[in-house]
Protein backbone atom coordinates (compact mmCIF):
# COMPACT_ATOMS: atom_id res chain seq x y z
CA UNK A 1 0.00 0.00 0.00
CA UNK A 2 1.62 3.47 -1.24
CA UNK A 3 2.35 6.13 1.93
CA UNK A 4 -0.85 8.53 2.37
CA UNK A 5 -0.57 11.82 3.79
CA UNK A 6 -1.35 12.28 7.40
CA UNK A 7 -3.80 15.69 7.69
CA UNK A 8 -2.99 16.03 11.11
CA UNK A 9 0.55 15.59 10.94
CA UNK A 10 0.85 17.96 7.81
CA UNK A 11 -1.20 20.08 10.18
CA UNK A 12 1.59 20.56 12.56
CA UNK A 13 4.59 20.51 10.57
CA UNK A 14 3.31 23.35 8.55
CA UNK A 15 2.93 25.40 11.86
CA UNK A 16 6.02 24.30 13.33
CA UNK A 17 8.04 25.30 9.43
CA UNK A 18 6.61 28.63 10.44
CA UNK A 19 7.69 29.02 13.84
CA UNK A 20 11.00 27.70 13.09
CA UNK A 21 11.21 30.35 10.10
CA UNK A 22 10.39 32.84 12.68
CA UNK A 23 13.09 32.31 14.71
CA UNK A 24 15.33 33.49 12.33
CA UNK A 25 14.41 37.48 12.53
CA UNK A 26 14.03 36.25 16.45
CA UNK A 27 17.58 35.99 16.23
CA UNK A 28 18.18 38.93 14.28
CA UNK A 29 16.30 40.72 17.26
CA UNK A 30 18.67 39.06 19.93
CA UNK A 31 22.06 39.94 18.10
CA UNK A 32 20.73 42.96 17.05
CA UNK A 33 20.15 44.09 20.99
CA UNK A 34 23.70 42.95 21.89
CA UNK A 35 25.96 44.80 19.38
CA UNK A 36 26.51 48.21 19.52
CA UNK A 37 23.90 50.85 17.93
CA UNK A 38 25.95 51.50 15.22
CA UNK A 39 26.19 47.79 13.83
CA UNK A 40 22.78 47.23 14.95
CA UNK A 41 21.12 47.27 11.15
CA UNK A 42 24.32 45.23 9.75
CA UNK A 43 23.59 42.40 12.19
CA UNK A 44 19.80 42.29 11.61
CA UNK A 45 20.78 41.94 7.31
CA UNK A 46 23.27 39.22 8.00
CA UNK A 47 20.26 37.23 9.45
CA UNK A 48 17.73 38.13 7.02
CA UNK A 49 20.02 37.45 4.25
CA UNK A 50 20.78 34.42 5.30
CA UNK A 51 16.62 33.75 4.43
CA UNK A 52 17.51 33.73 0.63
CA UNK A 53 20.85 32.83 0.13
CA UNK A 54 20.13 29.87 1.84
CA UNK A 55 16.61 29.80 0.24
CA UNK A 56 18.13 28.85 -2.86
CA UNK A 57 21.43 26.92 -1.97
CA UNK A 58 18.77 24.93 -0.35
CA UNK A 59 16.56 24.03 -3.52
CA UNK A 60 18.92 23.91 -5.96
CA UNK A 61 21.11 21.18 -4.49
CA UNK A 62 21.22 21.35 -0.78
CA UNK A 63 18.11 19.38 -0.23
CA UNK A 64 18.95 16.80 -2.75
CA UNK A 65 22.51 15.98 -1.40
CA UNK A 66 21.37 16.29 2.80
CA UNK A 67 18.35 13.96 2.38
CA UNK A 68 18.73 12.46 -1.27
CA UNK A 69 19.17 8.98 -1.61
CA UNK A 70 23.19 8.00 -0.59
CA UNK A 71 25.99 8.25 -2.98
CA UNK A 72 28.11 5.91 -0.80
CA UNK A 73 29.70 5.21 2.29
CA UNK A 74 26.97 7.69 4.15
CA UNK A 75 28.81 10.83 3.52
CA UNK A 76 26.56 12.83 1.27
CA UNK A 77 23.14 12.36 -0.74
CA UNK A 78 23.01 12.41 -4.68
CA UNK A 79 21.49 15.38 -7.22
CA UNK A 80 18.69 13.27 -7.92
CA UNK A 81 16.58 15.52 -6.75
CA UNK A 82 18.25 18.90 -7.60
CA UNK A 83 16.13 21.87 -7.95
CA UNK A 84 13.24 19.33 -6.37
CA UNK A 85 13.24 17.09 -9.26
CA UNK A 86 10.60 14.57 -8.86
CA UNK A 87 8.74 16.02 -5.82
CA UNK A 88 5.39 17.19 -6.40
CA UNK A 89 2.98 17.96 -4.16
CA UNK A 90 1.41 14.18 -4.10
CA UNK A 91 5.23 12.92 -3.30
CA UNK A 92 5.07 11.52 0.29
CA UNK A 93 7.80 11.88 2.67
CA UNK A 94 6.62 9.29 6.25
CA UNK A 95 3.01 10.66 6.19
CA UNK A 96 4.06 14.74 5.33
CA UNK A 97 4.43 15.82 1.76
CA UNK A 98 7.86 16.10 1.00
CA UNK A 99 7.70 19.89 -0.39
CA UNK A 100 6.40 20.43 3.02
CA UNK A 101 9.07 17.90 4.75
CA UNK A 102 11.97 19.95 2.61
CA UNK A 103 11.02 23.12 3.85
CA UNK A 104 11.09 22.76 7.49
CA UNK A 105 14.62 21.30 7.02
CA UNK A 106 15.11 24.31 5.35
CA UNK A 107 14.37 26.56 7.79
CA UNK A 108 16.96 24.70 10.14
CA UNK A 109 19.88 25.07 7.09
CA UNK A 110 18.81 29.37 7.57
CA UNK A 111 19.03 29.45 11.22
CA UNK A 112 22.02 27.59 11.72
CA UNK A 113 23.77 29.69 9.13
CA UNK A 114 22.47 33.31 10.63
CA UNK A 115 23.55 31.58 14.37
CA UNK A 116 27.21 32.05 12.91
CA UNK A 117 27.11 35.70 12.22
CA UNK A 118 27.14 36.42 15.81
CA UNK A 119 30.84 35.85 16.58
CA UNK A 120 32.22 38.49 13.38
CA UNK A 121 29.64 41.07 14.71
CA UNK A 122 31.08 44.76 13.92
CA UNK A 123 33.65 43.68 11.38
CA UNK A 124 32.59 41.58 8.68
CA UNK A 125 32.30 42.77 5.33
CA UNK A 126 28.58 42.16 4.17
CA UNK A 127 29.95 40.79 0.70
CA UNK A 128 32.20 38.23 2.30
CA UNK A 129 29.55 37.03 4.03
CA UNK A 130 26.81 36.84 1.63
CA UNK A 131 29.81 34.40 -0.34
CA UNK A 132 29.98 32.70 3.05
CA UNK A 133 26.44 31.21 3.17
CA UNK A 134 25.65 29.32 0.76
CA UNK A 135 29.14 28.21 -0.02
CA UNK A 136 29.28 27.20 3.77
CA UNK A 137 25.56 25.86 3.67
CA UNK A 138 26.75 23.57 1.22
CA UNK A 139 30.42 22.11 1.98
CA UNK A 140 29.25 22.23 6.12
CA UNK A 141 25.65 21.73 6.86
CA UNK A 142 24.51 19.76 3.96
CA UNK A 143 27.19 17.13 4.54
CA UNK A 144 26.78 16.77 8.30
CA UNK A 145 22.99 16.69 7.92
CA UNK A 146 23.36 13.91 5.73
CA UNK A 147 25.73 12.04 8.05
CA UNK A 148 23.27 12.69 10.96
CA UNK A 149 19.97 12.88 9.83
CA UNK A 150 20.02 11.29 6.54
CA UNK A 151 18.85 7.79 6.40
CA UNK A 152 21.88 6.22 5.16
CA UNK A 153 24.02 8.78 7.00
CA UNK A 154 27.20 6.47 8.30
CA UNK A 155 26.71 8.84 11.92
CA UNK A 156 23.19 7.45 12.24
CA UNK A 157 24.33 4.07 11.46
CA UNK A 158 26.99 4.82 13.89
CA UNK A 159 24.18 5.29 16.66
CA UNK A 160 25.00 8.74 17.15
CA UNK A 161 21.95 10.68 18.72
CA UNK A 162 20.69 14.31 17.25
CA UNK A 163 17.03 14.74 17.63
CA UNK A 164 16.64 18.27 16.68
CA UNK A 165 20.06 19.76 15.90
CA UNK A 166 22.82 19.64 19.03
CA UNK A 167 24.76 18.37 16.51
CA UNK A 168 24.00 19.15 13.23
CA UNK A 169 22.77 22.84 14.43
CA UNK A 170 24.44 23.77 17.64
CA UNK A 171 27.78 22.00 17.79
CA UNK A 172 28.41 22.58 13.43
CA UNK A 173 27.29 26.73 14.17
CA UNK A 174 29.30 27.19 16.96
CA UNK A 175 32.66 25.62 15.85
CA UNK A 176 32.42 27.29 12.18
CA UNK A 177 32.14 30.86 14.61
CA UNK A 178 35.25 29.51 16.56
CA UNK A 179 36.89 29.32 12.91
CA UNK A 180 35.48 32.48 11.77
CA UNK A 181 35.98 34.97 14.69
CA UNK A 182 39.75 33.59 14.58
CA UNK A 183 40.12 34.68 10.97
CA UNK A 184 38.98 37.73 11.50
CA UNK A 185 40.33 38.98 14.94
CA UNK A 186 39.49 40.50 17.55
CA UNK A 187 37.66 43.99 17.14
CA UNK A 188 39.26 47.13 17.58
CA UNK A 189 38.96 47.54 21.14
CA UNK A 190 38.54 43.63 22.57
CA UNK A 191 39.50 43.57 26.20
CA UNK A 192 39.94 47.46 26.12
CA UNK A 193 36.77 49.24 25.38
CA UNK A 194 32.98 48.86 26.71
CA UNK A 195 30.96 46.90 24.13
CA UNK A 196 27.46 47.10 25.78
CA UNK A 197 24.01 45.54 24.54
CA UNK A 198 23.05 49.09 23.34
CA UNK A 199 19.18 48.06 23.63
CA UNK A 200 18.02 45.01 26.39
CA UNK A 201 14.30 45.12 25.84
CA UNK A 202 15.54 44.10 21.79
CA UNK A 203 17.73 40.99 23.53
CA UNK A 204 14.72 39.95 25.42
CA UNK A 205 12.21 40.51 22.52
CA UNK A 206 14.86 38.51 20.45
CA UNK A 207 15.33 35.44 23.31
CA UNK A 208 11.06 35.42 24.09
CA UNK A 209 10.31 34.96 19.68
CA UNK A 210 13.23 32.24 19.93
CA UNK A 211 11.60 30.19 22.43
CA UNK A 212 8.04 30.21 20.64
CA UNK A 213 9.70 29.49 17.91
CA UNK A 214 11.34 26.10 19.50
CA UNK A 215 8.81 24.72 20.13
CA UNK A 216 8.25 24.32 16.22
CA UNK A 217 12.13 23.48 15.94
CA UNK A 218 11.63 20.72 18.68
CA UNK A 219 8.35 19.26 18.50
CA UNK A 220 7.67 19.92 14.76
CA UNK A 221 10.94 17.41 14.59
CA UNK A 222 8.65 14.18 15.82
CA UNK A 223 7.24 14.73 12.23
CA UNK A 224 3.73 13.89 13.70
CA UNK A 225 0.72 15.49 15.76
CA UNK A 226 1.57 12.66 19.19
CA UNK A 227 2.45 12.27 22.41
CA UNK A 228 6.02 12.12 21.53
CA UNK A 229 5.84 15.78 19.89
CA UNK A 230 3.70 16.56 23.54
CA UNK A 231 6.53 15.32 25.61
CA UNK A 232 9.35 16.85 23.31
CA UNK A 233 7.38 20.60 23.79
CA UNK A 234 7.14 19.82 27.49
CA UNK A 235 10.69 19.15 27.38
CA UNK A 236 11.48 22.44 25.30
CA UNK A 237 9.77 24.04 28.07
CA UNK A 238 11.22 23.10 31.17
CA UNK A 239 15.11 23.42 29.63
CA UNK A 240 14.39 26.56 29.08
CA UNK A 241 13.18 27.51 32.14
CA UNK A 242 15.83 25.90 34.33
CA UNK A 243 18.40 27.00 31.88
CA UNK A 244 17.72 31.03 33.34
CA UNK A 245 17.25 29.88 36.81
CA UNK A 246 20.57 28.31 36.22
CA UNK A 247 22.35 31.13 34.51
CA UNK A 248 20.79 33.65 36.99
CA UNK A 249 21.60 31.80 40.43
CA UNK A 250 25.35 31.43 38.83
CA UNK A 251 25.26 35.54 38.32
CA UNK A 252 23.76 36.11 41.79
CA UNK A 253 26.27 34.30 43.27
CA UNK A 254 29.48 35.27 41.41
CA UNK A 255 28.11 38.96 40.54
CA UNK A 256 25.71 39.83 42.77
CA UNK A 257 22.95 40.88 40.87
CA UNK A 258 21.28 38.40 38.81
CA UNK A 259 20.23 40.67 35.09
CA UNK A 260 18.04 40.92 32.17
CA UNK A 261 20.76 39.96 29.76
CA UNK A 262 21.69 36.63 32.45
CA UNK A 263 17.88 35.93 32.14
CA UNK A 264 17.70 35.90 28.12
CA UNK A 265 21.11 34.17 27.45
CA UNK A 266 19.76 31.12 30.42
CA UNK A 267 17.08 30.62 28.17
CA UNK A 268 18.83 30.41 25.07
CA UNK A 269 21.44 27.67 26.68
CA UNK A 270 19.11 25.61 28.01
CA UNK A 271 17.50 25.56 24.96
CA UNK A 272 20.44 24.87 23.13
CA UNK A 273 21.01 21.41 24.91
CA UNK A 274 17.59 20.34 25.01
CA UNK A 275 17.86 20.35 21.39
CA UNK A 276 19.35 17.24 20.59
CA UNK A 277 17.82 15.45 23.80
CA UNK A 278 14.46 16.31 23.65
CA UNK A 279 13.54 13.43 22.15
CA UNK A 280 14.95 11.23 24.17
CA UNK A 281 15.57 12.58 27.89
CA UNK A 282 12.35 12.05 30.18
CA UNK A 283 10.98 15.57 31.77
CA UNK A 284 13.46 14.89 35.25
CA UNK A 285 16.29 14.64 32.31
CA UNK A 286 15.17 17.81 30.84
CA UNK A 287 15.39 19.67 34.07
CA UNK A 288 19.02 18.05 34.18
CA UNK A 289 19.90 19.56 31.21
CA UNK A 290 18.24 22.73 31.25
CA UNK A 291 20.28 23.35 34.59
CA UNK A 292 23.21 21.88 33.59
CA UNK A 293 23.56 24.24 30.36
CA UNK A 294 22.28 27.72 32.41
CA UNK A 295 25.28 26.88 34.78
CA UNK A 296 27.78 25.42 32.23
CA UNK A 297 27.03 28.19 29.66
CA UNK A 298 27.15 31.26 31.90
CA UNK A 299 30.97 29.72 32.74
CA UNK A 300 32.04 29.34 29.11
CA UNK A 301 31.49 32.75 27.73
CA UNK A 302 34.56 34.09 29.26
CA UNK A 303 36.69 31.68 28.32
CA UNK A 304 37.29 34.04 25.03
CA UNK A 305 39.22 36.86 27.00
CA UNK A 306 41.58 33.74 28.19
CA UNK A 307 41.78 31.90 25.34
CA UNK A 308 42.02 35.19 23.05
CA UNK A 309 39.18 34.94 20.67
CA UNK A 310 36.44 37.40 19.90
CA UNK A 311 33.42 35.77 19.68
CA UNK A 312 31.56 38.79 19.42
CA UNK A 313 28.30 37.43 20.61
CA UNK A 314 29.24 34.05 22.15
CA UNK A 315 28.18 31.86 19.97
CA UNK A 316 30.84 29.41 21.42
CA UNK A 317 30.28 29.85 24.42
CA UNK A 318 26.46 29.47 24.37
CA UNK A 319 25.46 27.18 21.00
CA UNK A 320 28.72 25.22 20.96
CA UNK A 321 29.04 24.13 24.81
CA UNK A 322 25.49 24.26 24.99
CA UNK A 323 25.45 22.00 22.18
CA UNK A 324 28.44 19.66 23.77
CA UNK A 325 26.51 19.52 27.41
CA UNK A 326 23.01 18.63 25.59
CA UNK A 327 24.36 15.83 22.98
CA UNK A 328 26.52 14.53 25.25
CA UNK A 329 23.93 14.29 28.21
CA UNK A 330 21.47 11.81 25.73
CA UNK A 331 24.20 9.35 26.88
CA UNK A 332 23.89 10.03 30.83
CA UNK A 333 20.19 10.68 30.57
CA UNK A 334 18.71 8.55 27.93
CA UNK A 335 15.50 7.23 28.86
CA UNK A 336 13.67 4.08 27.68
CA UNK A 337 10.42 5.17 27.74
CA UNK A 338 11.21 8.18 25.29
CA UNK A 339 13.63 6.21 22.68
CA UNK A 340 12.14 2.87 22.48
CA UNK A 341 15.50 0.92 22.97
CA UNK A 342 18.38 2.97 23.80
CA UNK A 343 19.22 3.76 27.21
CA UNK A 344 21.58 6.03 28.94
CA UNK A 345 24.54 5.06 31.58
CA UNK A 346 22.24 6.84 34.48
CA UNK A 347 19.31 4.34 33.61
CA UNK A 348 21.20 1.09 33.12
CA UNK A 349 22.51 1.51 29.61
CA UNK A 350 26.48 0.88 30.06
CA UNK A 351 28.97 3.76 28.71
CA UNK A 352 28.78 2.83 25.27
CA UNK A 353 26.08 5.39 23.90
CA UNK A 354 28.02 8.20 26.08
CA UNK A 355 30.78 7.09 23.79
CA UNK A 356 28.79 7.30 20.76
CA UNK A 357 27.96 11.09 21.59
CA UNK A 358 31.37 11.81 22.52
CA UNK A 359 32.48 10.94 19.22
CA UNK A 360 29.88 12.64 16.98
CA UNK A 361 30.64 15.75 18.88
CA UNK A 362 34.35 15.58 17.99
CA UNK A 363 33.29 14.32 14.58
CA UNK A 364 31.76 17.23 13.28
CA UNK A 365 33.17 20.24 15.65
CA UNK A 366 36.21 19.11 14.01
CA UNK A 367 34.90 19.02 10.40
CA UNK A 368 33.06 21.93 10.78
CA UNK A 369 35.70 23.93 12.12
CA UNK A 370 38.12 22.90 9.43
CA UNK A 371 36.17 23.26 6.90
CA UNK A 372 34.43 26.86 7.92
CA UNK A 373 38.38 28.02 8.61
CA UNK A 374 39.64 27.22 5.14
CA UNK A 375 36.52 28.88 3.93
CA UNK A 376 36.89 32.39 5.88
CA UNK A 377 40.60 32.22 4.79
CA UNK A 378 39.52 31.38 1.29
CA UNK A 379 37.05 34.08 1.15
CA UNK A 380 39.49 36.66 3.23
CA UNK A 381 42.16 36.38 0.43
CA UNK A 382 40.36 36.71 -3.20
CA UNK A 383 37.77 39.56 -1.76
CA UNK A 384 38.55 40.09 1.45
CA UNK A 385 36.25 39.59 4.92
CA UNK A 386 37.02 42.32 7.26
CA UNK A 387 36.41 46.06 6.63
CA UNK A 388 38.99 48.99 7.08
CA UNK A 389 39.91 50.22 10.07
CA UNK A 390 38.40 53.35 9.61
CA UNK A 391 34.90 51.68 8.84
CA UNK A 392 34.85 50.01 11.82
CA UNK A 393 35.50 52.87 13.91
CA UNK A 394 33.20 54.90 12.67
CA UNK A 395 30.53 52.49 12.61
CA UNK A 396 30.13 49.67 10.14
CA UNK A 397 25.87 50.17 9.58
CA UNK A 398 26.94 53.33 7.80
CA UNK A 399 30.06 52.24 5.91
CA UNK A 400 28.54 49.68 4.22
CA UNK A 401 24.74 50.28 4.47
CA UNK A 402 24.91 53.81 4.54
CA UNK A 403 21.92 54.30 7.35
CA UNK A 404 22.22 54.38 10.76
CA UNK A 405 19.34 52.81 13.51
CA UNK A 406 18.86 55.82 15.51
CA UNK A 407 19.17 59.22 14.14
CA UNK A 408 19.95 60.78 17.73
CA UNK A 409 23.10 59.52 17.19
CA UNK A 410 25.60 56.98 18.60
CA UNK A 411 25.00 54.67 21.98
CA UNK A 412 26.52 52.21 23.56
CA UNK A 413 30.16 53.51 23.39
CA UNK A 414 32.74 54.30 26.14
CA UNK A 415 36.01 55.48 25.98
CA UNK A 416 39.08 53.50 25.75
CA UNK A 417 40.01 51.74 28.71
CA UNK A 418 36.87 53.57 31.08
CA UNK A 419 35.56 49.76 31.85
CA UNK A 420 38.95 47.78 31.01
CA UNK A 421 39.61 44.90 33.00
CA UNK A 422 40.15 45.52 36.95
CA UNK A 423 38.05 49.03 36.25
CA UNK A 424 34.72 50.02 36.99
CA UNK A 425 31.83 47.66 35.87
CA UNK A 426 28.11 47.45 34.92
CA UNK A 427 26.25 44.68 35.42
CA UNK A 428 25.09 44.95 31.60
CA UNK A 429 28.92 45.51 30.49
CA UNK A 430 28.62 42.01 28.14
CA UNK A 431 32.48 41.90 27.45
CA UNK A 432 34.55 43.26 30.07
CA UNK A 433 32.48 41.77 32.83
CA UNK A 434 32.62 38.25 31.68
CA UNK A 435 36.39 38.61 31.17
CA UNK A 436 36.81 37.62 35.12
CA UNK A 437 34.99 34.76 34.49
Amino acid sequence: MPPTIDPAATAWLLVSTALVLLMTPGLAIFYGGMVRSTGVLNMLMMSFIAIPLVTVTWLLFGYSLAFGPDAGGGLIGTLEHVGLAGIDPTTVRGTVPELLYATFQLTFAILTAALVSGAIADRAKFSGWMVFVPLWTLVVYVPISHWVWGPDGWLAKFGALDYAGGLVVEIASGSSALALALVLGPRIGFKVDAMRPHNLPFVLLGAGLLWFGWFGFNAGSALNANGAAAAVFLNTLVAGCLGMLGWLAVERVRDGHPTTFGAASGVVAGLVAITPSCGYVDTIGAVVVGLAAGTVCSFAVGWKFKANYDDSLDVVGVHFVGGVVGTVLIGLLASHVMTGGVTGLLYGGGLAQLGKQLFGAVVVAAYAFGVSFALGKGIDRVIGFRISKEDETSGIDFALHAETAYAEGVHGHAPRGHFGIGGAHTPHDRDTDRAAD
